[in-house]
């Protein structure tokens, strides 16, 4: 067994005690200044991360919406390309089916039943050439405005000049003088049309 001598303090032996009693000046609330400034600027750094990456995420967010707007309008005018692609095709061959429609209008109903087989071959030719052009029109989207006693539309149909006519409502379509057609819902070639005025 150790013996002390007269006099002397004892010495610890354990080191624990000592740690002990340095830390405590940081528990009562005495720390060394280098430390509270690394907490700081470690603070101070945060925070600019979590703004940058607040920003980033927004640029990002964003970019995916402008990307996503861009592939829809992109669609559309793909979509809209095949529907009227074949608009210019069209308007020509209006052209066509109105030279039909007045071949077969100027030829009187007395001379198409008379004795002329001839006269009457070349009418039912004309004829079912016309019923045959206006099945293609519809097959592909191209649909006949022929607007007589409708509201006028400025969006369908053009209006060449004004009629006075008893018994119909003013505004409406008193007569057609060229027909006109839509394609796919969008007017291609307005109707040429007289419009009943007030008397």
């Amino acid at each position: 067994m150790l013996q002390l001598r007269e006099g002397a303090t004892p010495r610890l032996l354990c080191t624990a005690a000592q740690q002990k009693g340095a830390g405590s000046e940081e528990e009562n609330g005495t720390r060394r200044p280098e430390a509270t400034a690394a907490e700081k600027v470690s603070a101070e750094e945060k925070t600019h991360l979590e703004e940058q990456l607040k920003e980033i995420t927004d640029k990002y967010k964003r970019a995916l919406a402008d990307t996503e707007n861009l592939r829809q309008r992109s669609q559309k005018m793909v979509n809209d390309a095949k529907l009227y692609g074949i608009q210019g095709f069209c308007k020509d061959l209006l052209e066509v089916a109105d030279v039909l429609e007045k071949a077969t209008q100027s030829v009187p109903e007395e001379q198409v039943s008379s004795d002329n087989p001839h006269l009457k071959n070349l009418y039912d030719g004309l004829v079912m050439t016309e019923v045959q052009i206006q099945k293609v029109f519809s097959k592909h989207g191209l649909v006949k405005l022929d607007p007589v006693g409708q509201k006028f539309d400025p969006y369908e149909h053009e209006a060449l000049f004004h009629t006075p006519a008893e018994g119909k409502e003013p505004g409406t379509v008193a007569m057609v003088t060229k027909v006109g057609y839509k394609l796919h819902g969008r007017t291609l070639r307005p109707a040429l049309v007289s419009v009943v005025k007030a008397l």
